[in-house]
């Protein structure tokens, strides 16, 4: 198998740190040339879910601009510049919850949108989670912070309770991890 060529690029929208959106013309490998093939270019990002230290699983439930009603998530968000995955994801957990956690376990890193966006989404279950002090996130959505035990969180998980990919994977790898002997 070849990969796809990148022919060309230019910038037709650069909005802030968050967004930029780029026209690649590419040439696949069968030598078919696209001219306009819309690119995405966002910052990376973490997901987490935490498991405190009397077992219940650290969610929010909240709202997206995005998403009709109401969701349940994980804890996440953006990589600053230059910082690694596990730093942010500790930051993260912190700022939007409270909590520090002494156990820290990586569940794996996936492309979201790899035919338009190579952001990677970085998934960490983290367990002995302790609250330390009154969270302090910035994020814009209402949320409310739920403890939940494993049963409420796999209904959650079946029932499409989690209304995005990248959080249900989290939350799905998670519980695979913790039902496994390495869990």
């Amino acid at each position: 198998m070849k990969p796809w060529k990148t022919l060309s690029r230019h910038t037709i929208l650069e909005h802030s740190k968050y967004l930029t959106v780029e026209n690649h013309e590419i040439e696949l490998p069968d030598g078919t040339i696209i001219p306009d093939w819309p690119w995405i270019i966002t910052p990376d990002f973490v997901n987490v879910i935490a498991v405190s230290y009397e077992g219940k699983f650290l969610c929010f439930r909240q709202t997206k601009y995005a998403i009709e009603g109401v969701t349940i998530a994980p804890v996440g968000g953006y990589i600053e510049d230059n910082e690694d995955p596990l730093v942010a994801a500790k930051r993260e957990l912190l700022e939007e919850t409270g909590y520090e956690a002494s156990q820290w376990i990586h569940l794996g890193s996936f492309c979201l949108m790899p035919n338009r966006n190579k952001a990677i989404g970085h998934s960490y279950l983290a367990r002995d989670a302790k609250y330390v002090k009154p969270p302090d996130s910035d994020d814009l959505e209402e949320q409310e912070l739920l403890l939940l035990d494993q049963n409420e969180l796999e209904k959650i998980l079946l029932q499409g309770e989690i209304k995005v990919s990248s959080w249900a994977n989290t939350v799905a790898l998670a519980l695979l991890r913790l039902k496994s002997k390495e869990g």
